[in-house]
């Protein structure tokens, strides 16, 4: 069987490297030859890609075009274009969550504006205002590894973040503070939990990405944020994905974000689990039954 890993062409940082190469260890244990692809070599032009030889393509990417593209032609695209995009936009994300009545936190989305404007005047915050109270959480709809992300405490720390983000889409949410600084982490692959880890920061922070310095340790997530896991997957049409939860009252599973393409190196250092012979085994499953 032959693959493609299609992956960015500019992105070239050690911590991405090492899961591509990971991904190709674990495809030759399965017979498959996985050839890596970065984006800039392929031709953008769905008759130049239609040439491409190939069973299947794990894109490692957020080039949501080129995704289509691809599928466009024929090809086998894990994940999909549209699970991707879902995922990468996290106002899409929460619109598919809550249609399928899972829980998030509650959130607002801000209205569309342009770059010569930005967020001024920034009135329409007053309603959300009403509705969120302070301390509230303001995220960019596209950013990874707790970045793009703000804890503000009233008016003025609100604004200053309105006119850092410029015109970029935003939306609000509520602060769960019983899940301050922890939540967990559960990677699933086809439709099944693969493992889990508690992220807890130590430095006050109230993101508990590892990328910002947040610990982490093994975790056996109950039966109910199993499910959650599993069903926001089911959602948003993923094959595989990290899917981060937080801890509501009573321990109610909560989802904040899910992850398209999950950098599964930091959960294989802390639990053991290796998912790259595991979504290989998964999408060869899948392709073989077509």
């Amino acid at each position: 069987m032959k693959g493609l890993l299609v992956v960015n062409q500019f992105v070239n940082s050690d911590k991405f490297t090492e899961i591509y190469q990971m991904l190709q260890n674990a495809a030759k244990g399965l017979d498959i030859q996985l050839t890596l692809k970065k984006s800039g070599e392929l031709l953008h032009n769905i008759s130049c890609l239609k040439q491409l030889s190939c069973d299947f393509i794990l894109f490692w990417d957020k080039d949501i075009l080129l995704a289509k593209m691809l599928e466009a032609c024929g090809y086998s695209v894990f994940n999909s274009a549209d699970a991707i995009f879902h995922c990468d936009n996290k106002g899409y994300t929460e619109l598919i969550l809550q249609q399928n009545g899972i829980r998030t936190p509650l959130t607002f989305l801000a209205p569309l504006t342009y770059e010569r404007y930005g967020y001024s005047p920034s009135s329409f915050a007053d309603g959300i205002i009403d509705r969120l109270g302070f301390p509230m959480v303001i995220k960019e709809l596209r950013g990874s590894f707790g970045q793009q992300v703000y804890l503000v405490r009233d008016r003025a720390e609100m604004d200053a973040i309105l006119a850092k983000v410029g015109y970029k889409g935003i939306l609000f949410q509520q602060f769960i503070e019983e899940s301050a600084g922890k939540d967990i982490r559960v990677n699933v692959v086809g439709d099944r939990v693969v493992s889990a880890m508690l992220r807890y920061s130590v430095n006050g922070d109230f993101r508990s990405n590892i990328t910002n310095g947040g610990h982490m340790k093994p975790f056996e997530p109950n039966d109910r944020q199993k499910s959650v896991a599993v069903s926001a997957c089911r959602a948003l049409g993923l094959n595989f994905a990290g899917v981060d939860i937080l801890f509501g009252k009573d321990d109610e599973p909560i989802v904040c974000e899910v992850n398209s393409n999950p950098h599964f190196k930091s959960s294989l250092d802390c639990t053991g689990v290796d998912m790259s012979p595991l979504i290989l085994s998964h999408i060869k499953e899948r392709v073989q039954k077509r």
